[in-house]
């Protein structure tokens, strides 16, 4: 009966063609640009952003991120009151502070 099939024998497990190690190196090299361009810089931005926050004071010109600017009159805890144009105050979130701008800049404007 077994004259027209053969036999089809099992071969051993196929070894790893590029080692344990050399395979994983693709993706810790990915991991590493990634981190590098994309992950440590914003973490940077992140904190400055944090510092300028933290340092707000009465008195600074400041732009949000809604791109109005004014002069800040008052600094609470997680809110600041902008002077927008005179006698026109506004309420906005500290985070919500992008920059700070050099005294005079709003009068020039």
């Amino acid at each position: 009966m077994g004259f027209f099939i053969s036999n089809a024998w099992a071969e051993g497990p196929a070894g790893d063609p590029t080692g344990g190690l050399a395979g994983l190196l693709p993706l810790i090299i990915l991991f590493a640009v990634f981190y590098f361009m994309l992950i440590r810089p914003q973490m940077k931005r992140a904190k400055e952003h944090r510092q300028l926050v933290a340092a707000l004071a009465k008195g600074d010109e400041v732009v949000t991120s809604g791109g109005i600017g004014g002069k800040i009159t008052h600094v609470g805890d997680s809110f600041v009151t902008l002077e927008i144009a005179e006698e026109v105050q506004v309420k906005v979130q500290k985070d919500a502070v992008t920059a700070v701008l050099p005294k005079g800049t709003l009068k020039e404007a």
